[in-house]
């Protein structure tokens, strides 16, 4: 299983072991979007939600479910956490909202995961405030956008 690092030699999962890996500045930027009837977008932009206010809880949850990643994936390490910004935008082509999560470390390992965890949870957090106006909402288009820092250096998905 070479190439496969969260496995040893006889295929047993384990944590990597990061300690002889240099501290180096890292970041990762994930997004996400959250498909939804422009009926629910328009409730959402005008603060007509019977919950609150949709997406300043969503980018409070986002942030939260970065801090916790190692708590939630079973082989990621815990990170000392130097930023996370989470943006939420309506987009009416979609029509939904576009989020982008930015996790920064200076640590021996990535925060990709992180940054992925961060847009799931703020879309899962639009769609259980927004579920009683809209089912059919669809969390889509999840991916890790940029990595930076490292052995591997830098990653920039394809646009």
């Amino acid at each position: 299983m070479s190439g496969l690092t969260h496995f040893d030699a006889a295929g047993h999962a384990h944590m990597v072991d990061v300690s002889a890996k240099p501290v180096t500045a890292r970041i990762a930027v994930a997004q996400s979007a959250v498909k939804m009837a422009p009926e629910t977008l328009a409730i959402i932009t005008d603060g007509r939600a019977a919950k609150g206010d949709v997406l300043g809880i969503a980018r409070l949850a986002g942030i939260m479910a970065a801090k916790k990643t190692a708590d939630l994936i079973p082989l990621c390490h815990p990170l000392p956490i130097t930023k996370v910004a989470i943006d939420l935008v309506p987009d009416a082509a979609l029509p939904g909202v576009m989020i982008t999560a930015i996790v920064k470390t200076g640590g021996q390992t990535g925060v990709e995961m992180e940054a992925l965890t961060a847009v799931s949870i703020a879309a899962l957090t639009i769609y259980d405030m927004m579920k009683a106006v809209d089912k059919a909402m669809e969390i889509t288009a999840t991916k890790l956008i940029l990595k930076d820092g490292g052995k591997s250096g830098r990653y920039e998905a394809a646009p």
